[in-house]
């Protein structure tokens, strides 16, 4: 099913609590699309990340509207997805207590199915994914599952044509405790403009070391998504300088580093656009691996920043397992700003 809207449809995002997200959808016509922080599972707008909120504050959803056409929703395979014609949302959700297939060959399938909707749907360009995958870190067989995921991604990647290594989308990986592998992407009409981190090497350029096949995605990625704004999709990032983990053990240095590496990808950023990003502005997602870590990172996080900036006031954490058994915690996030991207 192929949604038409006007090319100016322009996109916005807002981070709110589950309570005034569900209050956008009381008049019986819900946003274009979120996607939820512990939020329930059976809202079809609002795909949920199947993992332990963390922060104070609770269940959280970064709502996305549209100023486009009309809104529908529709299936491609085992992809759901809501579009205005112009902006795209979808959700894939495999189980694998019931597929009965190993990961290279779920991931596989599901991104397969990602690229065939966005063909189906008109909107050609990847703007953003989230992969969340049970148990990350543990053994799948001989090959520890994360690089189980990145084979299958990758293949999926060059059978669709698309670009696997440079251009690649933003996007992060995590590891939940339960539920289904998930995957959530937003696509638009554009090609987003990649960025990448001077501090560390390329995720697809890593050693064979880190597996036979290197992770798929970019440290970040700028769109414009009308109004004269931009938006900066930053992957997750952690505590890595070159291709290898620093500061083992220690969550404090850990934290300490993760910042310094989302200080260069936003410098990086804003040598790309005319829009001016900074760290605390973002709205993140904290991933952290020990929940009893929680108050330590986001300490370090105020100290930082400061108590107040909206990167603090707004943050959400969630319980995951980072891809690296030795990584402690990552930081995900996006921002607007007004701008434009230089040509």
């Amino acid at each position: 099913m192929q949604v038409q809207g006007e090319n100016t449809s322009s996109l916005r995002v807002e981070r709110l609590s589950l309570p005034a997200s569900l209050a956008l959808a009381a008049n019986g016509r819900a946003p274009f699309a979120a996607l939820g922080y512990g939020t329930p599972h059976e809202l079809a707008w609002m795909p949920t990340v199947n993992a332990r909120v963390l922060s104070e504050q609770g269940a959280m959803a970064d709502v996305w509207h549209v100023s486009g056409g009309q809104v529908a929703s529709s299936t491609t395979g085992i992809a759901r997805w809501r579009s205005d014609g112009h902006w795209l949302l979808g959700a894939i959700d495999l189980d694998e207590s019931v597929e009965k297939q190993d990961l290279a060959e779920l991931s596989h399938r599901a991104y397969r199915d990602l690229f065939k909707t966005l063909d189906q749907a008109g909107t050609p360009h990847l703007l953003r994914i989230w992969n969340y995958l049970p148990q990350i870190n543990a053994d799948g067989g001989g090959l520890e599952r994360y690089r189980q995921f990145n084979l299958g991604r990758q293949e999926a990647f060059f059978e669709a044509g698309r670009a696997a290594f440079e251009g690649a989308p933003a996007a992060c990986a995590l590891g939940i405790h339960q539920g289904a592998l998930s995957i959530r992407f937003l696509a638009g009409q554009t090609a987003p403009v990649p960025v990448e981190n001077p501090r560390q090497v390329s995720a697809y350029r890593y050693p064979e070391t880190y597996g036979p096949r290197s992770p798929t995605f970019s440290r970040a990625a700028l769109a414009e998504i009308g109004n004269g704004e931009v938006a900066l999709f930053i992957s997750g990032t952690a505590s890595i300088v070159g291709h290898e983990t620093v500061h083992h053990g220690d969550v404090l240095e850990q934290t300490r580093e993760t910042l310094r590496n989302l200080e260069a990808v936003i410098a990086a950023a804003n040598g790309q656009a005319t829009a001016s990003f900074a760290l605390s502005m973002l709205d993140c997602v904290v991933y952290v691996r020990h929940p009893g870590d929680t108050d330590k990172v986001r300490g370090v996080l105020e100290s930082a920043l400061g108590a107040d900036a909206p990167m603090i006031r707004h943050a959400v954490y969630l319980e995951a397992d980072i891809c690296r058994s030795d990584l402690l915690v990552e930081i995900e996030a996006h921002a607007v700003a007004p701008g434009r991207l230089r040509a």
